[in-house]
């Protein structure tokens, strides 16, 4: 290897991004991947019904956004229609309601408390709002944290995520063609900058020089040889899709008051998904200590009994799948993003993905850190990173 050239391993998400910041700045990059096909987490199955693995989507307030946008890479999206807002219905006490829980809805209106890093989320809650309003607010936060007991993580953590999910101004932005389209746009731009793409070529030890390592953190380690500081957990989830003929009135979304779950017709948003009469839904329901998979999908099969009546009849293709501790670092109290692996290992090992240290929401965590692995790895390189400083510095942080 050329000691001005720089490898990233891994090509998901954050090795792409990591592949194009690099190249920006003037760096010979070369991305090696073991699958065959780009895209990690991020994959997409083929058409003609398009499900992502897991409920992906980017957030308009957020530095993930800015850094596609910026780029070109986000055209074609999508926002949530006013038709679409009209069919959200929240779960709970067994029954369908159109309005959540008053008391989560007067949380909420208190966008300008500080939770604390060191109290869980369900106590502190409690302490202002009472038990039921935090049941019902730890229940909803597991649209984004994917685990069955959100309560018992960081305070700050879950209060930071409820924000951000119920920020208008920001608000889910959908890439039409699924995360899968993404994929194909990053690569073509990694390509376009000089980036050499090798996929099926697995990474048995790691080349001399400075590397980004986008991989799981159990793949890392086996890399690097040696433990790593770890997230103190990370969620498993069920994952139900389903292509079912489309039936006016049916709901696109049911968030679960009762338990962590959440149910999105994602072609209701982007109809590519789906070809034309059909409608894509995806359920997911953290899966519960002890509960074995046939539980659990009986209870997410009960949550699409509540969202799309008739489903089993009206189905006309279904995956399930299982995400186990892939849904990227969640905080315990006491715990930040700064304590999750550090992305600077020594001996010019960078780490990037969504489980470490590295500050946003789900795979903002994998942008943010790919931004800051490729910057540092650049300037370990000696190439000019005057570009990507620029960047970071718009965004108001350094990756030093």
């Amino acid at each position: 290897m050329s000691r001005d050239e720089l490898v990233v391993v891994g090509g998901g998400l954050a090795g792409l991004v990591a592949a194009v910041t690099a190249a920006e700045a003037g760096a010979d990059v070369r991305l090696q991947e073991a699958h065959t096909r780009l895209g990690g987490r991020a994959r997409s199955t083929p058409s003609p019904f398009v499900a992502n693995d897991g409920p992906h989507v980017f957030y308009g307030d957020g530095s993930a956004w800015s850094w596609l946008a910026a780029r070109g890479l986000t055209r074609p999206y999508r926002r949530v229609s006013l038709s679409a807002v009209v069919g959200i219905r929240f779960h709970r006490d067994g029954r369908l309601r159109a309005t959540p829980p008053p008391g989560l809805l007067g949380l909420l209106a208190r966008r300008r408390r500080t939770a604390p890093v060191e109290q869980d989320f369900s106590s502190w809650v409690t302490g202002t709002h009472g038990p039921d309003v935090a049941a019902a607010a730890s229940a909803f936060a597991g649209v984004a944290t994917f685990v069955d007991d959100p309560g018992r993580l960081s305070a700050a953590f879950v209060w930071e995520r409820l924000l951000r999910v119920t920020n208008p101004a920001g608000g889910p932005r959908y890439v039409v063609g699924g995360w899968g389209a993404l994929v194909d746009r990053l690569a073509d731009h990694a390509r376009a900058l000089g980036v050499r793409i090798e996929t099926g070529r697995p990474v048995a030890a790691l080349p001399d020089g400075p590397v980004v390592v986008a991989t799981s953190l159990p793949a890392a380690r086996t890399l690097l040889g040696r433990p790593l500081t770890t997230p103190a957990i990370s969620g498993s989830t069920l994952l139900v899709d389903v292509a079912v003929e489309r039936r006016r009135g049916d709901p696109f979304v049911v968030s679960d008051i009762d338990r962590p779950g959440w149910l999105e017709a994602f072609s209701r948003v982007d109809p590519t998904l789906a070809p034309a009469g059909h409608a894509l839904v995806q359920a997911q329901r953290p899966i519960r200590d002890g509960e074995d998979r046939a539980a659990t999908t009986a209870s997410v099969e009960q949550l699409l009994d509540c969202g799309v009546p008739g489903w089993r009849e009206r189905t006309a293709w279904r995956r399930d799948s299982v995400a186990r501790g892939r849904t990227g670092a969640l905080d315990l109290p006491g715990s930040t993003w700064r304590d999750r692996p550090s992305v600077d290992q020594g001996d010019d090992v960078f780490l990037a993905g969504d489980e470490v240290a590295a500050p946003g929401l789900l795979s903002e965590v994998s942008v943010n850190s790919a931004v800051t692995a490729a910057s540092a790895a650049v300037r370990r390189l000696g190439s000019d990173p005057g570009r990507v400083d620029g960047y970071l510095h718009s965004l108001g942080r350094d990756s030093r």
